[in-house]
């Protein structure tokens, strides 16, 4: 006999006061993007020699355009639904930031904000990714309260019940599903300590090179993506398909690939600076 671990129902919302809707969802975004500043700070500050003004500035940008990335690339992937619901477009509090979205910008950002400053592409990435993947371990939790991005029906005693309203058509009959939330932040949250802890071994024996900065964000990146392509095949929230893939597979395997052909590209050019 099944013991379950989980039997309650949460709710979207934290509280109501007149006008004012506190979300669950909103939080953990805000408490994602703090511990992504305090790590950056924190980090920056004892072994890149970048100065706070120019954390915060870059952090200021990365939030801005990150959440308006990761909002329109949802908007894209779900487009007939949004253009039967236009009043959904901008309600960011019922879920709906694709991370893709938001890397894509951030790379932007990044790109431009570096070239402003006079600072490696690189270096300030490298800087950036393991406040990142923490932020994804900690804003993931908003999708629990949503009741949305969980997996396939699941007998395992973790799983999660989900409202008759938000289980898909063909699994109505199903209360319990894999809480594939809670997997992508644990995931996340083991890549976090991954970077920090290589970021700090590393700048111990002041060896954050470039090198070590193109490094350091391509495991991000190849980790992640791992992870990502992975859950894909047991959520059950909408995404496109190609070539039988949900298109976050694509995306992550695309990135994947960019990843392993940058660490080649480097070590090639790096042997041949060093003959």
């Amino acid at each position: 006999m099944i013991t379950w671990l989980h039997t309650f129902l949460p709710s979207a919302i934290i509280f109501n006061w007149g006008p004012l809707t506190l979300h669950w969802y909103g939080l953990f975004i805000v408490l994602g993007i703090i511990a992504a500043m305090l790590v950056s700070f924190h980090l920056g500050k004892k072994y890149y020699q970048i100065e706070p003004n120019d954390i915060f500035d870059l952090a200021f940008w990365l939030i801005i355009g990150g959440l308006i990335g990761a909002r329109l690339y949802d908007n894209l992937l779900q487009l007939p639904y949004y253009l039967k619901h236009p009043e959904q477009i901008l309600a960011v509090w019922n879920g709906g930031l694709a991370i893709h979205g938001a890397i894509i910008a951030g790379v932007i950002i990044i790109f431009f904000f570096a070239r402003a400053k006079k600072i490696t592409f690189f270096k300030l990435s490298a800087l950036i990714v393991p406040g990142l993947a923490l932020g994804q371990a900690i804003g993931r939790w908003g999708n629990y309260f949503n009741q949305e991005i969980f997996g396939l029906p699941t007998n395992l005693p973790w799983g999660i019940p989900i409202a008759v309203l938000n289980r898909p058509t063909d699994y109505i009959s199903f209360q319990y599903f894999q809480p594939t939330f809670l997997y992508e932040s644990l995931g996340s949250l083991l890549i976090f300590a991954i970077l920090y802890l290589l970021t700090i071994q590393f700048g111990k024996k002041q060896k954050l090179t470039l090198n070590f900065y193109i490094w350091l964000t391509t495991i991000y990146l190849i980790l992640y993506s791992l992870l990502r392509f992975l859950l894909e095949f047991i959520r059950l929230d909408y995404a496109p398909l190609f070539l039988g893939l949900r298109w976050p597979q694509v995306m992550s395997l695309i990135i994947i690939i960019g990843g392993l052909l940058l660490l080649i590209i480097k070590n090639h050019v790096f042997v041949k600076l060093q003959k």
